[in-house]
């Protein structure tokens, strides 16, 4: 079943249980989604429904470091039970080892020696990443192997 489909059938079940914060959370994705076919002009596949997705995930996790910095329990709870939504519909992530060892391999591909190599070896690396790594996590792993 393509993503679309599973938050709509998602939807009707967080309805149904009377879930309110993943009846909500899915409610803002699928308005995310239809907003950027709307600008775009475009029907979004999985591909580009994973990056909204991942930009819902980055604003949940500065709204979490927010809400805790301002001591806020009520809402930290409420953030921290979206971010487990969003995270089913994302793939598995990959940890820092593998996330090292394919930049490894990038690095080695490339033959990269240089921070002035550094655009060349995240343009080859976003895209076999996306999704599956945070992109800050894969730039300062990157900067580690060409320093």
């Amino acid at each position: 079943m393509d993503l679309k489909k599973r938050l709509l059938e998602d939807f009707k079940i967080a309805m149904r249980e009377k879930d309110d914060v993943k009846k909500n959370t899915i409610t803002m994705v699928r308005a995310a989604i239809l907003q950027r076919e709307k600008d775009e002009q475009i029907e979004l596949d999985d591909e580009d429904i994973i990056e909204v997705l991942s930009s819902e995930l980055k604003k949940r996790e500065a709204s979490l470091e927010a809400a805790e910095k301002g001591n806020r329990p009520d809402i930290i709870k409420d953030i921290k039970y979206e971010m487990v939504i969003l995270k089913e519909y994302l793939p598995q992530q990959l940890t820092e080892e593998e996330i090292d060892t394919i930049v490894a391999q990038v690095v080695e591909e490339l033959g990269a020696s240089s921070m002035k190599d550094m655009g060349r070896v995240m343009g080859k690396l976003m895209p076999k990443l996306k999704g599956r790594a945070d992109g800050k996590l894969v730039n300062e792993i990157a900067r580690k192997h060409l320093q």
